[in-house]
C-alpha cells in the first residue's frame, strides 16, 4: 500500500512539472506571436509591406485614376502644380512620414476631379504601387486596409 501511494504520487508530480512546462512554452509562443503582431510596433516601408501581386493591382488603379494628371513615369506636371510621387520628389514630401499620413491624403484629395470615390483596397494598392515605383522592397503579404497598422509604417528615404 505505501509502495502504490509512493508510485502515485511521483507519478503526480511528474504530470504537474509536465503541465507547468506546457504551460510555461504555451505562453511563451504566445508573447512571441503578439509581439511580432504588436502593432505599436513601428516598420520601415525597407521591411516589404506590400506584395508584388498588390503593387500590380496598384499600377492597374493608377493607370485608371492617376496616371492622366500624375503622368505614366509618376513625374507630375510642375507647371499644373501636380506633385511627383516617385523618386526624390515623393521623398522629399513623404520622408519620415507615415504610410497613413499619405493614405489620408490620398484618400481625401484623389482623383482630382472626384476625390475619395475608390474603394480603400483600391487606394491601398495604389500606395503599394507607389512603394513599389520607389523602389522600396516588396514582401510576402499586402500592405494592411487597418489604419492602426498603416500607422506603424514609416516612409524613409534611406534604409536605417
Amino acid at each position: 500500500m505505501i509502495r502504490w501511494r509512493l508510485c502515485a504520487t511521483a507519478v503526480a508530480s511528474r504530470v504537474k512539472l509536465f503541465s507547468s512546462a506546457t504551460l510555461v512554452v504555451a505562453v511563451g509562443a504566445v508573447a512571441v506571436i503578439v509581439a511580432a503582431q504588436d502593432p505599436g510596433a513601428k516598420r520601415s516601408v525597407w521591411e516589404g509591406v506590400y506584395s508584388e501581386d498588390q503593387a500590380r493591382r496598384g499600377e492597374t488603379q493608377y493607370g485608371r485614376n492617376c496616371q492622366s494628371c500624375h503622368g505614366a513615369d509618376l513625374s507630375g506636371n510642375p507647371v499644373d502644380e501636380i506633385p511627383a510621387l516617385a523618386w526624390e520628389g515623393f521623398l522629399t514630401q513623404w520622408n519620415e512620414r507615415s504610410v497613413k499620413d499619405l493614405f489620408d491624403t490620398v484618400k481625401r484629395a484623389m482623383p482630382k476631379d472626384n476625390p475619395g470615390s475608390l474603394n480603400q483596397r483600391a487606394y491601398v494598392d495604389v500606395i503599394a504601387y507607389l512603394l513599389q515605383a520607389n523602389k522600396f522592397p516588396s514582401g510576402s503579404r499586402d500592405l494592411s486596409l487597418n489604419p492602426e497598422a498603416l500607422a506603424q509604417i514609416v516612409i524613409e528615404k534611406a534604409r536605417k
